[in-house]
């Protein structure tokens, strides 16, 4: 059997930081690290909202042609958003179809995300 050799040098102050930052890291992204509620239902309002990212940006603002909703009230997002979903407004736009996909809450989520970000 073959021995293996370690160092019997210690890490030095800044190697030591390296390594538990590091493991730190792991540990907090790791599928069964603990989440506050908070950040549970933040990670679920972006998930809901990587649906409008591709036409609205990814913050909520992409250019002139497709309005911006960061910012937005979070009431006029939400009346919007069931406008859309219940046919309440002319079907010019792909919204009209994506909205109807949605719930109330996650209407309420998504009205929420938009208007808490930055415009």
């Amino acid at each position: 059997m073959r021995e293996v050799q370690t160092s019997s040098k210690p890490l030095n102050n800044r190697a030591a930081a390296i390594a538990v930052g590091a493991l730190l890291g792991l540990a907090v992204g790791l599928p069964g690290a603990a989440a506050s509620e908070d950040e549970i239902q933040l990670r679920h309002k972006e998930l809901l909202a990587s649906t409008c990212f591709a036409c609205h940006g990814v913050e909520g603002r992409r250019g002139e042609e497709v309005p911006a909703l960061a910012g937005q009230s979070f009431r006029v997002l939400q009346a919007q958003l069931l406008a859309f979903r219940d046919d309440e407004v002319p079907d010019t736009t792909v919204m009209n179809r994506i909205a109807k996909g949605y719930t109330d809450e996650e209407i309420e989520a998504l009205a929420s995300y938009f208007s808490n970000l930055e415009r």
